[in-house]
């Protein structure tokens, strides 16, 4: 078994363009889901899980993602500024490895959110991690139940929980949630400084080495206007206000 994650990721630099107009004049983690940021969700998420320690990179209207994380006080949160050039997915990782000391850590996109089924999903994802026989661990979720999900799904997942691509034009049963557990070594020999994490998943799935863990519960995607009305609406009837 290895060591659970202690520190995290998320994801927060992106231009919000399909959520506009309401990324009009904020980033799309100051969007709100029930009266709370996304990027309060995964915070809270994050820190319920035991993390001490949240890298978030910024970009789009980046000094009010700066001011609104300024009141968190729950956990050390550090900026990973890319405001004169975004990094994408994986150069964005990259470029903050060293905060992370060669340990696991947790990745987080910013627009997703979910509910729980038995247990916490986090937890179940550090309990299932490790190191010595995966680069990295995805929470996944089945397709035909995710809410405010419009894909085609992202993986295959066997009895083992490897993953593996599914061929173009053919439905996959499982998302991925923007959650995984990555280990540092997923990033040796990278293709540059900035490049998409999918290029070295796919290595990763040559080297058998990407595994997945399903979510037990009901994961959203709010990656768009609309998705906040669905997300509230299924909210509201499984969750208290």
């Amino acid at each position: 078994m290895s060591a659970a994650p202690s520190r995290a990721i998320i994801l927060a630099a992106g231009l919000g363009t399909r959520m506009r107009p309401l990324t009009n004049d904020r980033p799309k983690p100051l969007v709100e889901v029930r009266r709370k940021a996304l990027i309060d969700h995964a915070i809270d998420r994050l820190v319920d899980a035991g993390v001490k320690m949240i890298v978030v990179n910024v970009h789009y209207r980046a000094e009010m993602l700066k001011a609104h994380l300024a009141d968190r006080r729950d956990v050390e949160i550090h900026i990973s500024d890319e405001t004169e050039a975004l990094l994408d997915s994986g150069g964005g990782i990259a470029k903050v490895l060293p905060l992370f000391e060669s340990e696991p850590f947790f990745t987080h996109n910013s627009d997703s959110i979910w509910v729980e089924g038995t247990g916490h999903a986090l937890d179940k994802l550090k309990g299932r991690w490790n190191a010595d026989e995966m680069d990295a661990l995805m929470l996944v979720a089945p397709t035909v139940t995710s809410v405010c999900y419009e894909g085609r799904g992202d993986f295959m997942m066997d009895a083992d929980g490897l993953l593996g691509r599914v061929p173009e034009q053919k439905v996959a049963p499982f998302v991925w949630t923007g959650v995984q557990i990555v280990h540092p070594r997923l990033f040796e020999n990278a293709p540059g400084r900035k490049f998409s994490i999918n290029i070295l998943w796919d290595r990763a799935i040559g080297n058998r080495r990407l595994f997945g863990q399903r979510l037990d519960g009901v994961w959203m995607h709010i990656d768009r206007p609309e998705a906040i009305g669905e997300a509230e609406a299924f909210l509201a009837d499984m969750l208290p206000a």
